[in-house]
């Protein structure tokens, strides 16, 4: 289980394996006693059905024996202040001790670099089997820095473990163990999971083995920050440390999702717990079984939010889409025709509702195939034809526009970039902001940043920009900055 801070608001994700069961089984529904309707209403609306539970003691006698325990050792390279910190006070066989471990850093005080040595790995997580021949799921982050890897099935037998391959973008490693005959667990269909069924996790939380949790699919299509690739199932299933990669199961008994990660402040479950979908899964599990590894496709741009800032600045009927803000010189989307400014609304009819939607529909493709995009530009709605690269080259990645919009005016001070300056950014045009106030400044515009583009138009020149302020029609405009090498749009209100 991994847990990391991901966010300003210092928030830790943290990897544990999230259980959650799906869908409603046929027969969970009675009928239920007729309210107070009234009468004299034709249109009265009728009474909505009782829910009972699933009955979760079928599900885990007949599934939980396809449910393993993995027990990992190896080493990684720690500085020794780290190292330190990690032994003192805490055993290293404590399930624990791989969950925490993940928060230290690889430097000792600001300015010292530390001595880097091995230190020991020992971590326990959780699997499923999917095939007889000993196939079996689990996270890469179980797995991640193993020269040893022990299975251990219900039934007390314990066999080593091969890793075929794992995929950190997707969190999904494939073991094999040499046995025959073994219980599988049948995999189910994630686009038929609907929010608010019934699912189950099994595991081994803190090296419990088999423990079973249950809960709710609470949201589906799930973006989270540094697992762009996954769209995943967020379920209230509770899952700690030593759940990572045990299945979620939905009241058929099928695998839903493998239970991967927790939102958390404390480090421990607090009701929000996050599952890889299985269809991911399942793709990934197909090509590191054939060829050892796994292919992602990129379209090799950085994109953002569209909030309602950005949506009335650019006129989208509402806030939804990837807003590009960066694009690789000679990438694939840079090939296509895409523009900073651009919205991508669309991939081959699929909707991009919020940002990190395009880095997982991306992503799944495999790379060299030709996608359509729809995308709006300058209020207009557009279609590009881009040939996806490879990701393993350069992952897309995805920005955060900065939450907080002024009042008033925009708040600029400006000045034509002199050629050694255009030199230095690596653009072509641009002004330079010497002094930011205003609402500018609370959106987060600094002196030293370039303004490359207002409102998708290039920032030529100081009447251009007042020209772009004066016939904005919204109450806001979005300034496309350059701040070292970063390129973000950044939304600012003007009345």
């Amino acid at each position: 289980m991994n847990t990391r801070l991901t966010s300003p608001r210092a928030l830790a994700i943290a990897l544990a394996s999230a259980g959650v069961i799906g869908a409603v089984g046929a027969g969970a529904y009675t009928s239920a006693r007729a309210v107070n309707a009234p009468t004299t209403n034709a249109t009265a609306v009728a009474p909505a059905a009782m829910v009972t539970l699933p009955d979760f003691s079928t599900i885990t006698s007949r599934d939980g024996p396809a449910v393993v325990n993995i027990s990992v050792t190896g080493t990684m390279k720690a500085s020794d202040d780290q190292a330190a910190a990690e032994i003192e006070g805490m055993d290293p066989d404590d399930p624990m001790f791989q969950f925490f471990r993940r928060f230290q850093g690889q430097m000792g005080p600001r300015g010292q670099q530390q001595q880097q040595r091995d230190v020991p790995v020992r971590a326990q997580g959780s699997g499923f089997i999917v095939d007889p021949s000993g196939i079996i799921i689990t996270n890469a982050h179980v797995v991640k820095d193993a020269k040893e890897v022990t299975v251990k099935l219900t039934d007390r037998r314990e066999f080593r473990a091969k890793v075929l391959g794992a995929d950190a973008k997707t969190d999904i490693a494939v073991l094999k163990i040499d046995a025959k005959n073994l219980p599988v667990l049948a995999l189910g269909n994630t686009k038929d999971l609907k929010v608010g069924e019934w699912v189950l996790a099994i595991g081994s939380p803190f090296g419990f083995e088999n423990t079973v949790t249950a809960g709710v699919v609470s949201a589906k299509g799930r973006s989270l920050p540094d697992d762009s690739y996954v769209p995943f199932i967020q379920t209230d299933v509770a899952v700690n440390p030593g759940n990572s990669g045990g299945p979620l199961l939905n009241t058929r008994g099928e695998v839903v999702g493998i239970n991967s990660q927790i939102y958390s402040r404390s480090g421990g479950y607090q009701g929000v717990s996050f599952a890889i979908p299985i269809d991911v899964a399942v793709q990934v599990k197909d090509q590191i079984v054939a060829t050892g590894k796994a292919t992602h496709a990129r379209l090799g741009v950085a994109v953002q939010e569209v909030n309602q800032a950005f949506a009335d600045s650019f006129k989208l009927d509402k806030p939804e889409g990837a807003l590009v803000s960066n694009i690789e010189k000679g990438g694939p989307g840079d090939k296509a025709g895409l523009k900073a400014g651009d919205v991508i609304r669309k991939v081959d009819g699929q909707s991009i509702v919020s940002s990190g939607d395009l880095p997982a529909v991306i992503g799944q493709q495999a790379p060299g195939k030709k996608v359509t995009l729809e995308v709006w530009r300058q209020g207009e709605r557009q279609e590009l034809q881009a040939k996806l690269g490879d990701a393993s080259d350069k992952p897309a990645q995805v920005a955060k526009a900065d939450a907080s919009v002024g009042q008033g005016k925009l708040g600029l001070a400006l000045r034509p970039l002199q050629p050694q300056e255009k030199r230095e950014a690596g653009v072509d045009s641009g002004l330079l902001i010497e002094d930011a106030a205003g609402p500018s400044a609370q959106a987060g515009v600094q002196a030293g940043d370039v303004l490359l583009a207002i409102n998708g138009t290039p920032a030529q020149s100081l009447e251009q920009v007042r020209e772009v302020v004066a016939k904005a029609t919204n109450k806001s405009v979005a300034l496309l900055i350059q701040r070292g090498e970063d390129k973000i749009f950044v939304p600012v209100r003007i009345g």
